[in-house]
This record gives C-alpha cells, sequence and structure tokens, in this order.
C-alpha cells in the first residue's frame, strides 16, 4: 500500500488518545502489556481501553467497541488475533480514527492462508482510510514523549532513555533490543518503530519521516528487505541534503539469510550487491553489527564534519600509535606531515624522547606535569592547516578528568571533529566518559572502531560536499531514446539481433555476416578477412560456448565451411528441437577483456554491473555496480572501483586503453537497460574489448520479458 497518499504520521508518534483494542485485565496478556506500558510510563494522552467483556481496566472506563470510544483518538492498538482484527480496522474507519496498529501475526508470514488475511486486511484499512503499521509487530516506542506503543519485554525497560535517533526495524524484538544496547552505551533514541509485514506503512515510509523530523539527527534501519530500491536511494539523497545520516543494518544477504528472511515475514530481497550499491550513495551508511551503530551515531553526534580526509593522531604509547596510524591507512585516511610551526611547537611542548611526528608519541612522561603538556599537544595539532581532524587516546586515573575539562573548553569554537579512543575498561573513569560524551566528544573502545566511526565520518562529509557543489546532477544523455522492434514473446534474442541493438544505441559491435545453413556449401569467397570465428545463432541457444557450437580463429574458407557445419551439428545436438537462424561469421576481436551486464531487478530496476573478464570476474568478484541510467562520469567512476583498473591506464609499460571510449560505452549501454526496461530482462556483453584506440563488443546476449 506505499502508493497511498503520505500522511502526516505525526499523531500515529505521539497521539492524543490511544484505544487498546483487545484489552486483558491480566497484565502478562498482549492486551494487558499494552495497557500497562502506556499507564506505568507516564503517557499523556487519552487511555480508551477496548473490550465489551469489561466495565473497567484497572481503573479506567473500559469502551464495548470503537464506536464507543470518545474524541480524541488518533490510533487504535489492536491486540486482537488475526481473524478478527480486519473487524477492528473496519471500525477505526466509522468512528473518525486514522492509524491502525495490529500486533498479532498469523498473516502472510505463515503461508496462503496468511496471505489472504493479509490481504482482507489491507482492502479493509483501504476502504475505511486508515492507515496501518502491522500486522506482526511490537509495536512504537516514543520515548521522547513516554508514549509506549505495543508490547514485549524490551519495551517495559527504564533503561531506555530518548535521544536523537530513531530507529525503524523489521524485526522489532531484535531492533527494540538494539535501542536498548545503545542505551545502555550513552545512545538515546527517541523514536523506535517495528514495521512488521508492512501490509501498509513499510520501513521506507517511516525512514522518510522521521529524517525530516528536527528531533532526529540520525536515523537506523534494520532491514531484511524492500520492495522499491528506487525510493531507498531517493530518501538517501534526501538525508545527505539535509546531512543526517540513515545507518542501514541489511540482513538477509546469504542464500540461507534470504530465505531466513523470506520466512520471517514473506519479505523477498534483491541480491546484497544491489543493496550495497544503493549504500554507496546519498546519505545512507552500511553497518554490520551494533558496534557500529554506537560509534558511528557517536561519531555523528559531534555534530561537525571534517573539511578532509587528513587525520591527526597523538598518543601516549608507542604501539598505540603505530596501531591507529595502521587502522587509519588501511581505512582510506591520510596521516600527513604537520606543518613546520607545529613540529617546531611540539617540540618544545613535549619532553625531547617524545615523537613530535605524525603520530604523536607523547610518551607516560604525562604523569610528571598531570599531563598538561600532552593536552597542549592536542590542541597545537588541532590548529594544525594540514589536519582536518584529530584522533586521541585520553590519559586516564586522576588527571583524566581536569584533562577532558580542558580539552572541551579548548574544542569551544573549534570546527574539526576530535574523537578519542578511549584506553582502558568504560567503567574506569566512567563518569568523564559520560562528562566528555555530553559534551559531544565521543569515546570510542577500540582502535579499530575509533577509526572506522572516523572513516565513515570523512565519507559522509566527503559525499556532502560533492552534493552541495554540484547538487542533484542532471542526467546528460549521450544518445536519445531508440526505438526497438523487439518480438512480442519472452525469450532470449539470437547473438546477431542482440548486437544489432546494440548498435542502435552506439555500442561498437565486431564486423560479422550472417549466413543460412543452405548458403555455407555454396560460399566462393569469405564473408570476413581471415582469420574469423564462427558461432550458431541460435535463440534457443544463448549459451553456445557449453553446446560446443563457436569455432576460433578459423583461417581459411575450406576451414570455415567445415566449421559451421560442425557448429550446426553440435547444436542439434545440444538441443534437437533448437531454432537455428543460421551460422556467425565474425571478425576475431583482441584487447582487454571486460564484461558489462545489465538485469531489471524487481527491487532496485535496472542495474548495470562492470569488471574486468577471465580470472577477476570469475575467482575475485571484481565487479560493480550502478543504476541505469547514468551518464560518462559515473561510468568513470565505476571503471575507477574495480581493483583491476590499472589493467586499463597503463599498467608496467603496458599502452594505455581508451578509457573515455568505454566510459561512453557504460553510458550508452545503461540508457539501452534504462529506455526498455518494460520490455528487457537482462542484457550481458562478454567479452567487450578494450583497445588503445575504442572499444568493440564481441559478444551479446538479450533476454525479453513478456
Amino acid at each position: 500500500m506505499s502508493e497511498r497518499k503520505s500522511a502526516d504520521l505525526s499523531h500515529f508518534l505521539n497521539p492524543r488518545g490511544i484505544a487498546v483494542v483487545g484489552v486483558s485485565a491480566e497484565p502478562t496478556r498482549i492486551g494487558g502489556q499494552a495497557l500497562k506500558l502506556l499507564t506505568d510510563f507516564g503517557y499523556q494522552g487519552k487511555i480508551y481501553p477496548v473490550n465489551p467483556r469489561y466495565p473497567e481496566v484497572h481503573g479506567l472506563k473500559c469502551y464495548p467497541d470503537l464506536l464507543a470510544v470518545p474524541e480524541p483518538c488518533d490510533l487504535a492498538l489492536i491486540a486482537l488475533s488475526a481473524a478478527q482484527a480486519a473487524t477492528a480496522v473496519e471500525q477505526c474507519g466509522k468512528a473518525g480514527i486514522p492509524f491502525a496498529l495490529v500486533l498479532a501475526g498469523g498473516y502472510a508470514e505463515v503461508g496462503a492462508e496468511g496471505k489472504a488475511l493479509q490481504q482482507q486486511l489491507v482492502e479493509t484499512a483501504r476502504k475505511a482510510n486508515v492507515r496501518m503499521v502491522g500486522p506482526n509487530c511490537l509495536g512504537i516506542l516514543n520515548l521522547k514523549d513516554n508514549a509506549r506503543i505495543g508490547f514485549g519485554g524490551t519495551a517495559q525497560l527504564r533503561t531506555l532513555k530518548p535521544g536523537p535517533m530513531a530507529m525503524v526495524t523489521q524485526s522489532g524484538g531484535f531492533g527494540f533490543g538494539v535501542v536498548a544496547v545503545a542505551s545502555y552505551f550513552g545512545v538515546g533514541c527517541n523514536y523506535a518503530v517495528s514495521s512488521g509485514n508492512e501490509a501498509d506503512l513499510s520501513l521506507l515510509d517511516w525512514v522518510a519521516d522521521l529524517i525530516e523530523r528536527p528531533d532526529v539527527e540520525i536515523v537506523v534501519a534494520f532491514m531484511e528487505g524492500i520492495t522499491d530500491g528506487r525510493r531507498l536511494v531517493a530518501i538517501g539523497e534526501r538525508a545527505l541534503e539535509l546531512g543526517k545520516p540513515i545507518l542501514v543494518w541489511k540482513v538477509g544477504n546469504t542464500a540461507i539469510g534470504s530465505r531466513a528472511a523470506t520466512s520471517h515475514s514473506a519479505r523477498l530481497t534483491a541480491g546484497y550487491e544491489l543493496y550495497r550499491t544503493a549504500f554507496r550513495g546519498g546519505g545512507l551508511v552500511e553497518i554490520r553489527d551494533v558496534d557500529d551503530l554506537v560509534d558511528i551515531a557517536k561519531a555523528f553526534a559531534i555534530r561537525k564534519l571534517p573539511a578532509g580526509d587528513r587525520i591527526g593522531v597523538l598518543t601516549l604509547s608507542g604501539g598505540a600509535g603505530v596501531l591507529l596510524a595502521d587502522r587509519c591507512v588501511e581505512s582510506g585516511l591520510k596521516l600527513p606531515e604537520f606543518a613546520e610551526a607545529t613540529t617546531a611547537q611540539l617540540r618544545e611542548t613535549l619532553v625531547s624522547f617524545a615523537s613530535s611526528a605524525n603520530p604523536v608519541d607523547a610518551t607516560a612522561n604525562g604523569y610528571n606535569d598531570n599531563f598538561a603538556s600532552y593536552g597542549k599537544a592536542v590542541r597545537i595539532v588541532l590548529a594544525d592547516p594540514n589536519v582536518d581532524q584529530v584522533l586521541a587516546r585520553p590519559p586516564r586515573g586522576k588527571s583524566a578528568r581536569p584533562w577532558s575539562e580542558n580539552l572541551v573548553q579548548a574544542l569551544q569554537g573549534v570546527d574539526k571533529p576530535v574523537i578519542l579512543q578511549w584506553p582502558t575498561a568504560p567503567d574506569d573513569n566512567g563518569d568523564v566518559v559520560t562528562y566528555l560524551e555530553q559534551n559531544r566528544v565521543p569515546c570510542i573502545l577500540g582502535a579499530g572502531r575509533a577509526v572506522h566511526a572516523l572513516a565513515v565520518l570523512t565519507d559522509f562529509a566527503r559525499k556532502r560536499r560533492d552534493f552541495q557543489k554540484h547538487g542533484r546532477r542532471p542526467l546528460k544523455r549521450i544518445v536519445e531514446k531508440q526505438s526497438l522492434d523487439l518480438p512480442a514473446r519472452a525469450g532470449t534474442l539470437g547473438e546477431h539481433r542482440a548486437k544489432q541493438i546494440l548498435a542502435r544505441y552506439g555500442i561498437p559491435v565486431v564486423k560479422e555476416a550472417l549466413l543460412r545453413p543452405e548458403e555455407i556449401d555454396a560460399l566462393k569467397s569469405p564473408p570476413l578477412a581471415f582469420p574469423v570465428a564462427v558461432k550458431i545463432e541460435s535463440a534457443d541457444i544463448p549459451h553456445k560456448t557449453e553446446a560446443g557450437a563457436v569455432k576460433l580463429s578459423v583461417r581459411d574458407l575450406d576451414g570455415l565451411k567445415q566449421a559451421a557445419r560442425e557448429v550446426i551439428a553440435a547444436a542439434r545436438k545440444f538441443k534437437a528441437n533448437a531454432r537455428i537462424d543460421g551460422v556467425l561469421v565474425q571478425e576475431m576481436a583482441t584487447g582487454t577483456e571486460v564484461i558489462v551486464g545489465a538485469v531489471n531487478d524487481a527491487t532496485f530496476g535496472p542495474a548495470v554491473a562492470f569488471g574486468l573478464g577471465g580470472i577477476f570476474t570469475e575467482l575475485i568478484k571484481d565487479v560493480t555496480h550502478r543504476f541505469a541510467p547514468f551518464d560518462t562520469a559515473t561510468a568513470r567512476e565505476m571503471i575507477n572501483e574495480v581493483k583491476g583498473a590499472a589493467l586499463l591506464t597503463g599498467y608496467r609499460g603496458r599502452p594505455a586503453l581508451d578509457v573515455a571510449a568505454l566510459a561512453d560505452t557504460l553510458a550508452r549501454f545503461s540508457l539501452l537497460a534504462a529506455d526498455h526496461a518494460d520490455r528487457i530482462a537482462e542484457i550481458d556483453v562478454n567479452p567487450l574489448f578494450v583497445r588503445e584506440n575504442g572499444v568493440v563488443a564481441a559478444d551479446a546476449l538479450i533476454v525479453l520479458k513478456a
């Protein structure tokens, strides 16, 4: 139901009144838990228990049905069985209650009967003009306004605390548990939404809403799968525009995980590589565990983005400095040389046996001056024009508090982020950790974790600078949409026809001639100069090599005739009923092999894959993706991303290849895939040869959908 007009969800998050339908006097039952969460945690709105069995519940008047509930009532929390929920949703419409939260499972996640119940629920909500969360969910936590709307053990924890984070989770039990863990480590959450089966409002609906809220600075999305990948990309762009990251925790990325995700909520998931393509753009940040969430949320809580990727590192231990330096370099961050003035000041400030280079090793001599010289060193490095951000290890013990207070004071008016890699147990000087983080100086355990948080902050800042400079880059078409004469049926096109379609979009293809079988023996001269390749032309045999229907480096006319007979015989042996349209004779092409492919994904639409051919694709999976259509600038980004890109630009004395022609071809290929996404399911060009001058497609496959 995501195509329905978007609604203002403010009264879903903080309703003026809530009807608890199916309320129970037993606090352990779901209907009893739901009521207890509202009454025990200070919900400020009206509470309307609904159950015809009770005149009152825990001192509150109980209503027989939703039609009897007085106004204002913005939300019905439906704690009924799957078979009964649709009736309650219908009553919501009649009572003028705009939102419903359906807790029960037993819908699409359990099979055909459940799917039918869910479809009935959806149709009822549509007719009633009611927007709905669920079914099969835990509810909504609004910790900012004390509205805990739902059930479950985690929702009853008093350790949960509000903060600038919001979370939307397709697994309520797991996601709410993550909120509890984040709270423990000092990351508060204003809103948490369990989206359940998403019969109506989806994870993307909620993320799009929450990212716009002024009391939300960062959104976390625990995602098994979505149905509209392009909307995810668009929301990511909006997040970047707002300067608010969306941390995406995608699961179901393996074959087994994908099956588990499907059985959990009947939610299919696209290939993980396409999700990763989406995560690289906009304000989306992929995370893989709760440590990532906590660390990155703390880094963004600084509310300062670095101007570049240059890191100044300071420690009281040489080994720690080496470790942090290694992790920075591995993460693509730079440790620049300090300016001469900085180095001179550090030498004056620190003891003679300290290291004044980056990373700075101030040594344990700080114990002799209560680490005042070390604090001054941090300020000196922070002021260096070659440094964009600082990563330091603070002292511990009795010196930790005064040192930290001086640091907080020094950071006032400074626009460079500072992250501290906490050097000891989190409860050692725990009060200092709390003080620092309350003043937006994050303390992160572990060298790798601290550096990863900085790297994420740096990459987000880079993307935001690019966005602010260029905005949403309009597509620069290099070829207009071409009309294609495609057969109405679904299925595979022959190679010759596929190449004709490529040529319509200006993609260079090898010279070739299609000969009818009866023409072969009568040939007096070759259609092309030798050597040539000889292949079967059959839409029913898309993988000709597997059928033995390809002969390469044929060097004379007799050999051509013999090769033609052999590929025809091989094709008929491989598939007796295959349609044979002829024999394809084509020039032998050379160059560096790359592959280009496109798939019209059900979630993300047309997407293009690019990689170097041969071992690079088969063994090391050196492939990158983009969503079609795109321009040559994006195509160049793709080319530069593959690990073997140096082979195209002149590696170890080899001549540089025509990367400009390759980028042009990728852009044209993307336009073909996007322009005809209604008919083209897949395209495969393998190999595409890249030469010193130009490129040429030696083989092509196109699969049509009806």
